[in-house]
């Protein structure tokens, strides 16, 4: 992942988070570029990224600010960074992956009416364990359709697909449809994650769509109890 994008998702946690509040004024680029060990330039597009997403405004001879956001402008923002991926969400830290399946498979029942495909289609079957900075965090059962999304490479498991898919493929994630549920783990999901045997988690199944409208991801996200919370924002008509 490039340094601006990790730069540019690490101001972004900030403040969903509420650790850059309203009208707060976000540290000049001379000193994130000291922080984050990078250019002058490359501090320069990780702010515009934010401008551009509507997060924070410049002020000619005062600095950047947090922008003072509506409940509309921060139900967009919540959701949105909801479905960055574990990588964006966690940037600055190190992210890998412990791959347990790497296969092509042809879609089952299930799997198919989520991604509106035929049956027998082809698609990605990746089954891997998410740690962040050593320790496992999640675990995530992912389809993925072969003709949408191609030529997906081991590293790229190991990585951000999320990452491959708008950089590399040049498509861009719009949205996702979560639900999420809480149960006792598996034995195999309790030793995988760290966890006691019995031990709670919490579930989220996820079909994520492109802005084409297709859907390019059916999956099953495995969370430590103590390492997942889902941010809503309720309003009122």
């Amino acid at each position: 992942m490039q340094k601006y994008v990790v730069i540019s998702n690490d101001i972004r946690n900030k403040i969903v988070n509420g650790e850059f509040v309203a009208n707060q004024q976000i540290p000049f680029e001379k000193d994130m570029c000291i922080h984050y060990n990078a250019s002058k330039m490359t501090v320069k597009k990780a702010v515009d990224i934010l401008v551009a997403e509507g997060l924070i405004i410049k002020r000619r001879g005062s600095g950047t600010f947090v922008k003072d956001l509506n409940l509309e402008e921060i139900e967009r923002v919540t959701m949105a960074n909801q479905f960055r991926g574990t990588t964006a969400l966690n940037a600055g830290k190190k992210v890998h992956s412990k791959i347990l399946n790497f296969s092509i498979v042809k879609v089952q029942e299930d799997a198919a009416k989520k991604l509106n495909i035929s049956l027998g289609s082809f698609v990605y079957d990746i089954y891997r364990v998410r740690y962040v900075e050593d320790e496992p965090t999640v675990m995530e059962k992912i389809y993925m359709p072969i003709d949408l999304i191609p030529n997906i490479k081991e590293k790229n498991i190991n990585g951000s697909i999320y990452d491959y898919i708008e950089k590399d493929l040049h498509l861009k994630i719009q949205s996702a449809h979560r639900t999420v549920s809480v149960r006792k783990a598996t034995d195999f999901e309790a030793d995988e994650l760290g966890l006691e045997k019995g031990d709670p988690v919490a579930v989220a199944e996820q079909v994520g769509y492109l802005d084409t409208g297709h859907a390019f991801e059916f999956s099953t996200s495995v969370h430590r109890y103590d390492k997942f919370a889902v941010e809503i924002v309720l309003t009122r008509n």
